[in-house]
């Protein structure tokens, strides 16, 4: 009896005490969890069955490393914000599956996303038929982005970023057939230095940019 009122107090305990910590961590839902999330979630979870599993043992010796997972999720998320490069290697990047219509099957291969992949995505969002989409974007959390034509069906074009957080974005630049002295050029016509551009984007053959002293 006494075993079973321990496993039914470190429950109740364990359930608050991570409600706190993914209240401290944010919210996010499950579909957008990253790597670093996803593993972090798993850890807790084990930590926490082993810890009810083993009633003998301190609470202690679960509470500690939960409270040190949380603070290294808060500290994590920190540094991928600031760091667009960090963000890039935990989390990924978008790809670019649908391009003006065309199925891009090479990513699709770099990515092992097979069409059955790309149908189910298709249904969950409710389109029927490839030739409703214009753009596609496989994202870092697995989830398909749909962009439709439009109803007259007129090709429109995507903003492709040229530059984030600082950074030059030489995918986009390979796809434009440029580079960065093209790119260096053109900030230079305006009197602008890539290290002061927060965000810049490329749109019906114009770059379009947003100044850090704008945000």
């Amino acid at each position: 009896m006494q075993e079973l009122i321990n496993v039914i107090i470190r429950t109740v305990f364990f359930y608050f005490f991570i409600v706190l910590l993914y209240r401290i961590m944010g919210k996010r839902e499950i579909g957008q969890l990253g790597i670093i999330d996803l593993i972090v979630s798993i850890l807790m979870a084990e930590l926490v069955a082993i810890s009810i599993e083993n009633i003998e043992k301190s609470l202690w010796l679960t509470v500690i490393p939960l409270t040190l997972l949380g603070f290294l999720e808060v500290l994590l998320a920190y540094i991928s914000i600031k760091s667009r490069t960090f963000r890039r290697i935990f989390d990924g990047k978008p790809s670019l599956i649908i391009c003006n219509g065309k199925v891009n099957y090479k990513e699709m291969v770099r990515q092992r996303y097979s069409m059955d992949d790309l149908l189910l995505s298709m249904r969950q969002k409710e389109v029927k038929d490839l030739r409703e989409i214009e753009y596609a974007f496989l994202e870092p959390n697995g989830k398909l982005s749909i962009f439709k034509y439009n109803l007259f069906r007129f090709s429109t074009s995507y903003p492709m970023p040229l530059i984030l957080d600082g950074e030059i974005n030489k995918k986009t630049l390979d796809f434009l057939n440029k580079d960065k002295f093209w790119l260096k050029d053109e900030l230079h016509k305006k009197n602008f230095e890539i290290e002061n551009i927060f965000y810049a984007f490329y749109k019906n053959k114009k770059i379009y940019f947003i100044t850090k002293s704008e945000i």
